[in-house]
């Protein structure tokens, strides 16, 4: 009797819902307005639209308004529909949108930086306007009033800001790699700590203010979960992109990371899995296996009669081994390393099938990513992209 052939379960993946183009330039940032099938986009060609969905399925613009010059991030809060652009001039216009999406009235202006602004963040609890620029400033301000509370000046121009409304903590990344925490208080502010573990500029930032985790993605192509409530130091290394990383979101009522790159790859990690943190890599003179001396090791060499070798250390111990012993790859998923890395050969033999089995999802946007946004009332992901299209996506097959 022949054995019955049963079909292969397809995997589960985001479904594409909608393509939104005719755009001139790229698209800089973008956002789903929740309870509504809309998004409000800034374009390179100084363009904000409000796109609705209509019943033909597609996206028309409902507002379409021509700024003065390129509006280079924005913060959008659905509860107040007010909309915050941060500008190549260093300056913060505000908007306020009706209620039916097909208005759109100015409100102010404020000058806040002397160059491009990089990042804007209202915060309604607080009725604070935080921003960052290329100046290498980050201040906030009273969105009321307009009046600037304080400033604090940054290593290097920031590229990432997230802020935690209950302890006031300001998360801010720049582009020397390195993430400051600072505690704001009505007009000053302090310095309660700086941690780099990034050896490329940060270019995304993600706080979860449930389990108090702050994630960081770099250009270096990597991602770093820093345990902050915990207070133990703990930083696990996610390497899961092939690029530099250009969003990252976070569900966390499913404890899943979503993170987007620029080679169009959406990578879903599950967190809900107890991590590991990689090693220190030790130094040594002479492989810690089988102690053959390294190449910079002359006495050894001398002593030995032998020729020195390459140093390279294994991810999962951190020794110091040459080539030869540790000739075997793996990924050590629980570590963060979904791709194959170097391991030495005793390590290999410890590691199971199971040690190895995958904590993520790979999927293909099929366009290279500049922006992202993730709307967890409806599960629907954007993705913009240098192609100069904005995609949607319904995340819930893969984010539940």
């Amino acid at each position: 009797m022949a054995a019955e052939v049963q079909p292969r379960p397809q995997a589960r993946k985001p479904g594409l819902l909608s393509k939104i183009e005719a755009f001139q330039e790229v698209v800089s940032a973008a956002v789903i307005i929740p309870k509504e099938d809309g998004v409000i986009s800034v374009s390179e060609d100084r363009t904000i639209r409000v796109w609705l969905k209509r019943d033909s399925g597609q996206y028309w613009p409902s507002v379409y308004h021509t700024l003065p010059t390129s509006s280079s991030c924005m913060s959008f809060n659905p509860e107040t529909r007010r909309l915050s652009l941060g500008m190549d001039t260093g300056s913060i216009c505000e908007f306020l949108l009706s209620e039916d999406y097909n208005k759109m009235t100015p409100t102010s202006t404020f000058q806040a930086h002397q160059g491009r602004v990089s990042v804007v963040l209202f915060v309604l609890e607080m009725e604070w306007l935080l921003s960052t620029g290329q100046d290498k400033n980050f201040n906030w301000l009273c969105s009321e009033s307009g009046q600037q509370l304080g400033t604090y000046r940054t290593a290097a121009w920031v590229s990432g800001l997230q802020f935690d409304v209950e302890t006031r903590h300001a998360f801010v990344g720049d582009q020397s790699g390195q993430v400051t925490i600072l505690k704001l208080e009505q007009e000053s502010c302090s310095l309660v700590t700086t941690f780099k573990g990034h050896t490329g500029n940060v270019t995304a930032l993600c706080w979860d203010p449930v389990q108090r985790v702050l994630f960081s993605g770099s250009s270096d192509h990597s991602i770093i979960m820093w345990d902050i409530g915990g207070r133990k130091g703990t930083a696990i290394e996610l390497q899961g992109h092939n690029d530099k990383v250009q969003g990252l979101c976070y569900a966390s009522h499913t404890r899943q990371l979503i993170s987007c790159s620029s080679d169009g790859g959406i990578v879903i990690w599950n967190m809900d899995v107890t991590r590991q943190e990689t090693p220190e890599w030790l130094d040594s003179d002479s492989c810690q296996k089988c102690e053959q001396p390294f190449f910079w090791n002359f006495k050894q060499m001398w002593d030995s009669k032998k020729i020195g070798l390459r140093q390279h250390h294994c991810r999962k111990c951190g020794q110091a081994v040459c080539g030869k012993c540790s000739s075997r790859r793996s990924t050590i998923p629980l570590m963060g390393f979904e791709f194959e890395v170097r391991v030495c050969d005793s390590c290999h033999e410890s590691i199971s099938d199971e040690d190895r089995a995958p904590t993520v999802t790979f999927h293909d946007s099929k366009h290279s990513v500049v922006y992202m946004h993730y709307e967890p009332t409806t599960g629907n992901l954007l993705t913009s992209g240098a192609d100069k299209v904005i995609k949607l996506w319904d995340m819930s097959p893969v984010v539940s």
